[in-house]
């Protein structure tokens, strides 16, 4: 028996090839335009509970305080809202001194709960920098998809969480066990301590534990971090199809440019030529190059070249002069020297004065005495 298995079931770049190529920097913005990047949710939590329980620690006389102010107001304010019939306590009431007790307990953590908040944000904002971004809220429909969602059950992310959150769970219990074989015999002494010394027993362990945990926390955190800008590294390179197809989306098909290009040289040749019938005097090769230049005091100091060309564009400027009656000057150093140095529309070097001066002479000569198709050496 014979089985036959679809390859590309198992395929994980999709089509164009394996992602071997860097991202591109368009690749880079178009991902962080819709909300994807490197961020470590678990940093940001580590970090965040250990600036809480430092800001407790430094904060915990203060809020002791505060405690004990709250109770003495429970105890001391609770017989004004017990009915003197029947001692009882209406639910409004009680609503009431509930309201007034939350509130308090609100105010006195308030410090401690913006620390956090501004901690978070500080931490997220260097994860990933200021960036808004509204397309992670736009429903996908594609995420409803059982197939969909069960290989993302089964994914390799999902495997990495897993063992993270084993490693976390197994490092956070051997901390609190050797902490708590340690304080056993403080621990052993406890329900003979006074309330309120039991009382800073337990926030002491409390706090000890906290950091400490804590501190396990964000080590693994941190390896998150690595690992999470590793994957979005790895997840946002492209194949070589995928940049072939981005150079040609930004800088436009090379067909396309090359049409464009030539559609333009046509257009630029066109102008060229109609320009020859306004030009003085054409110099030639006088088989591979022309060029033709018009000498005008209102528009320039000096000649300027209006067109030029080579082998067949060269012909076909010496043919338009002989229409137009535009004296043909052979002058094979001159003409090549105004090709390969002076481009359309520009004037002749200072360099090249007296050789067109000369030129120019001799086809002013030549129609002053009707002497015109003489050819200079």
């Amino acid at each position: 028996m014979i089985l036959e298995l679809n390859l590309q079931f198992f395929a994980q770049d999709g089509p164009g090839g394996e992602k071997t190529e860097e991202p591109t920097s368009k690749k880079k913005e178009d991902v962080r335009k819709k909300g994807q990047v490197a961020k470590s949710t678990e940093l940001n939590n580590a970090i965040t509970l250990i600036v809480m329980f430092i800001a407790f620690r430094f904060l915990g006389l203060y809020i002791g305080e505060g405690f004990m102010n709250i109770m003495k107001y429970i105890f001391t304010t609770f017989p004004d809202y017990v009915k003197p019939v029947n001692g009882q306590i209406t639910i409004r009431e009680f609503t009431t001194l509930l309201t007034s007790v939350m509130l308090r307990m609100l105010l006195l953590l308030l410090p401690v709960f913006a620390i956090g908040v501004t901690v978070a944000f500080t931490v997220n904002l260097v994860q990933v920098k200021w960036k808004v971004s509204f397309e992670p809220m736009k429903p996908k429909f594609d995420k409803l998809n059982p197939v969909s969602g069960f290989k993302r059950f089964f994914s390799v992310k999902k495997l990495i969480d897993l063992a993270l959150s084993i490693a976390k769970i197994a490092l956070i219990f051997i901390v609190v066990y050797n902490y708590l074989k340690d304080s056993y015999a403080l621990l052993s002494l406890f329900y003979d301590l006074p309330v309120f010394d039991a009382v800073g027993v337990v926030c002491k362990i409390v706090m000890d534990l906290g950091l400490r945990i804590s501190l396990i926390y964000l080590f693994l955190a941190f390896l998150d971090y690595i690992y999470q800008r590793y994957k979005f590294h790895k997840d946002i390179m492209m194949t070589k199809q995928e940049v072939k197809d981005e150079m040609k989306n930004s800088e436009g098909d090379p067909q396309i440019k090359g049409k464009i290009r030539q559609k333009m040289m046509e257009v630029s040749r066109r102008r060229m030529m109609q320009a020859v019938p306004q030009a003085d005097v054409v110099i030639t090769n006088p088989t591979h190059f022309a060029v033709a230049l018009k000498y005008d005091t209102e528009m320039a100091d000096a000649p300027i070249v209006v067109a030029k060309g080579q082998d067949f564009l060269a012909q076909k400027i010496k043919d338009e002069a002989r229409e137009a009656n535009v004296e043909i000057v052979e002058n094979k150093p001159l003409a090549r020297m105004l090709y390969h140095n002076v481009e359309v529309g520009e004037v002749i070097p200072p360099e090249l004065y007296q050789a067109v001066a000369e030129v120019l002479a001799f086809v002013y000569n030549a129609r002053q005495y009707g002497d015109s198709g003489r050819r200079m050496a």
